[in-house]
């Protein structure tokens, strides 16, 4: 496989692998993670793809957004500002977390653009309206973060994203490593973004094939959660198909964990017309 290689442009630090131009994934990180956490799954990728995994911004060296209290239009926003540096043609995309929302807004906002929508552990955010205080569980993280600093605040919740951290050290150190990179000040906006989300109020206008996958051991976005995206999309009277992937005895890093079964699945939805429904793999 090629490597991922770092790559700057309008504001933002990304990852690359340089593929068919006309067949292009571009993919957005979590809440506490970076670009540098979807490398084991594109190890499992088409050779022939170009491949793009931003730091978002406030991430790594990515540019903060101007604003105190963003929405997921404004990281969706700098997104179309990335793509149009690198001037992608329609590509399929990728969120995983936070990343849905930021995904399912652009996929809603740009349905020309978005040739196939894939969603990974579904953070549903909480919906909080504009000017509101944010909720309590929200606030909580960043009352936390202040308190005990990035790499202590990182061993306490990382080794959760993992369906069963004890029997996999090696990823519950990479877990921690990325969660203590965060910047509290990038942090802190995306925490307000994650509050504003609705994921299910993007599902009606989104237009793309989707694939909704979430590991059956996610105790950070439970597979409810992702189900009921799936039946947003489902119900939402569009043509496009959805399909809906649980992955066996895997965590919130589902991507990480099994990134073979969930590599092996992204592969076959790019390259398929025809979806299925509803799975679990193993």
């Amino acid at each position: 496989m090629t490597a991922m290689t770092p790559r700057s442009v309008a504001g933002f630090e990304c990852l690359w692998r340089d593929g068919d131009p006309q067949r292009c994934l571009v993919m957005l990180h979590g809440i506490g993670s970076n670009a540098g956490t979807f490398e084991r799954l594109c190890d499992r990728l088409p050779e022939d793809w170009t491949l793009l995994s931003w730091n978002a911004p406030g991430y790594g060296g990515s540019a903060p957004l101007p604003m105190e209290r963003p929405v997921a239009a404004d990281y969706a926003d700098r997104l179309a500002a990335l793509v149009d540096a690198l001037a992608l043609p329609g590509f399929a995309l990728l969120g995983h977390s936070l990343g849905t929302l930021f995904a399912a807004d652009f996929a809603a906002r740009h349905p020309q653009r978005v040739t196939r929508l894939v969603l990974m552990s579904c953070a549903q955010g909480y919906g909080m309206a504009a000017g509101d205080e944010l909720p309590e569980k929200a606030a909580a993280r960043l009352r936390s973060l202040e308190r005990l600093g990035p790499q202590a605040f990182a061993e306490e919740r990382a080794p959760n994203l993992l369906h069963n951290p004890a029997t996999r050290p090696d990823l519950a150190a990479d877990a921690v490593a990325a969660m203590a990179a965060i910047d509290p000040a990038g942090y802190a906006q995306a925490v307000h973004a994650l509050a504003a989300g609705n994921l299910a109020a993007a599902a009606t206008r989104i237009k793309a094939p989707t694939l909704v996958v979430v590991g059956t051991g996610d105790r950070i976005t439970p597979p409810e959660q992702s189900r009921r995206m799936h039946e947003a999309l489902v119900s939402n009277g569009r043509e496009a198909a959805a399909e809906y992937l649980e992955i066996d005895a895997a965590g919130h890093l589902v991507h990480q964990e099994k990134p073979g079964p969930v590599g092996a699945e992204i592969t076959r939805f790019l390259r398929s017309d025809e979806p299925a429904t509803q799975r679990v793999a193993q």
